[in-house]
């Protein structure tokens, strides 16, 4: 099908789709040129198809599909009653953190950069079977109480890791009891987490940047920020690993990637004696009824029901987790470069912000359940007023756009409303070939890489190259796209010098 003639254009910079079919529209916050291939439009459409959904989809510009998955990524959708476990990847607050350091490049060398990531390969691994090994009752507080838990137990040093966090590090916003988490995560998937924090993973295009301010873009914003140019500055994308992708198997209809996924949600089922596990297995039933996602209609949860109420306690458990994980791995990047440079980087947390989030928020005058799939929050100052600072300059965001491309520190704005106030979280897969380079081999990606002055750590996967700058869309027009639709305001930009990926 051809979804040209369902497209209609609201202005230059945003455009709606809406078929027979569809009780929402989805509205395009892109120029022409970013929107995404039919076989996306086709997914939207089967999703913004469903009862229960308020007012549109927002699409973002990194909007585009992915293999496996109910719904694109890039995209913001609300219900006023119901939580939709399918329309959001199985990963709980996968996200990222940018963190300020006091090395500029004035005082640290390309040597020194090498010899700091030559170590830092061995110290946040990709794909491991054992990261920073945490005993089984700091892994409980951290789901219960949030990233403080593991700040105390490992002596975290960055500074505002609670502050400067969404929901102030815990998604619960209090601390809970250890029999809550029990009641929501089997106690062996807890068991498993032991040993897989600090763990950057081997999904997709996680990451851990080293990048470099290149530009201020409002240098008033940039300075209450503590952002400067020729700074440096670390970048880690990463999720909640197998605690996350454990659990929310076992609350969501998905179709199981690897048998392994099968086996541990039934593992998981088997080995969960609660007070609530007869829900548990109701949810379980209901997955089968919904053959594992292979229908069309969307799996749901009542925001009120008791089935809703124990996905979202597992779904903040596991986010909590997530955050942790981001921020061990700063705290393994601060230790390594006391280590090997001999010098404190003075680690500041600007912002930890999950971009797979599912909260209930006041939007359009309703409160309603926003589920932002490859989208971050992106509140402006007016909705950030408990926050000290970010009441000023609204909360940050980041857009990275490829491993080679300058990167985009920006903040939120007030006039957001269409996205549900969301942002992009990257650059996100054209139709074709964004460039005329197209890497086909490893050897070819280093040698592209090096003429933008970026050198690529680990990279083991044969997928790496996918992480090509040509895979992805114009950088310029994506943030000239949110520029037009009011999303964010860009602060700073930051070039990649350094990249550890998988």
């Amino acid at each position: 099908m051809r979804y040209e003639s369902f497209l209609s254009r609201i202005n230059a910079y945003r455009s709606e789709m809406k078929t027979d079919r569809m009780k929402v529209p989805v509205v395009f916050h892109v120029q022409d040129e970013l929107l995404p291939a039919d076989s996306t439009l086709a997914q939207l459409e089967c999703v913004a198809s469903n009862d229960g959904l308020f007012r549109h989809v927002a699409a973002m510009a990194d909007v585009h599909s992915k293999p496996g998955r109910k719904n694109a990524t890039g995209t913001t959708i609300a219900s006023e009653k119901f939580i939709l476990p399918q329309v959001n990847d199985t990963d709980p607050a996968c996200g990222m953190r940018l963190i300020r350091t006091n090395m500029t490049e004035d005082d640290l060398s390309p040597e020194d950069i090498d010899k700091l990531f030559n170590a830092l390969v061995k110290r946040v691994p990709t794909k491991s079977l054992v990261g920073t090994i945490l005993p089984f009752r700091v892994i409980v507080d951290i789901c219960r109480k949030g990233v403080g838990a593991a700040v105390d137990y490992l002596g975290i040093e960055t500074k505002f890791e609670r502050e400067n966090s969404l929901d102030r590090g815990n998604f619960f916003g209090k601390e809970i009891s250890r029999n809550k988490i029990y009641e929501v995560i089997p106690r062996l998937f807890l068991v498993f987490a032991k040993f897989r924090s600090g763990i950057l993973g081997a999904a997709g295009n996680h990451f851990l940047d080293l990048m470099k301010v290149t530009d201020l873009e409002d240098p008033v914003l940039a300075q209450k920020l503590g952002i400067r140019k020729g700074q440096y500055l670390f970048m880690v994308h990463c999720g909640s690993g197998i605690l996350g992708q454990y659990t929310m198997y076992m609350y969501t209809a998905k179709k199981r990637e690897h048998r392994s996924q099968a086996l541990m949600a039934w593992l998981g089922r088997m080995t969960f004696f609660t007070p609530r596990k007869r829900v548990i297995d109701a949810i379980a039933k209901k997955i089968r009824d919904f053959d594992f996602g292979a229908k069309e209609e969307l799996f749901t949860f009542d925001g009120d029901g008791e089935d809703g109420k124990m996905y979202m306690e597992a779904r903040n458990a596991c986010s909590n987790f997530a955050h942790a994980n981001r921020a061990i791995i700063a705290h393994n990047v601060s230790e390594t470069i006391k280590e090997v440079l001999g010098r404190d980087p003075g680690f500041e947390l600007v912002y930890d912000m999950p971009h797979i989030l599912v909260s209930e928020e006041e939007h359009f005058g309703k409160s309603a359940w926003i589920h932002r799939n490859g989208t971050s929050r992106a509140y402006g100052p007016s909705r950030m007023s408990d926050h000290p600072l970010f009441r000023e300059t609204g909360e940050p965001a980041f857009i990275p756009t490829s491993m080679s491309t300058e990167g985009y520190l920006c903040v939120g704005t007030d006039g957001n409303e269409s996205t549900f106030f969301s942002c992009n979280h990257g650059a996100g897969k054209p139709k074709a070939a964004a460039e005329s380079v197209v890497p086909q081999s490893r050897e070819e990606l280093d040698k592209k890489l090096a003429t933008r002055g970026v050198k690529l750590y680990n990279g083991r996967s044969s997928k790496v190259i996918e992480q090509d700058s040509a895979h992805y869309k114009n950088a310029d027009a994506v943030i000239e796209s949110v520029k037009e639709n009011d999303i964010v305001k860009p602060v700073a930009k930051m070039q990649p010098v350094a990249v550890i990926m998988y």
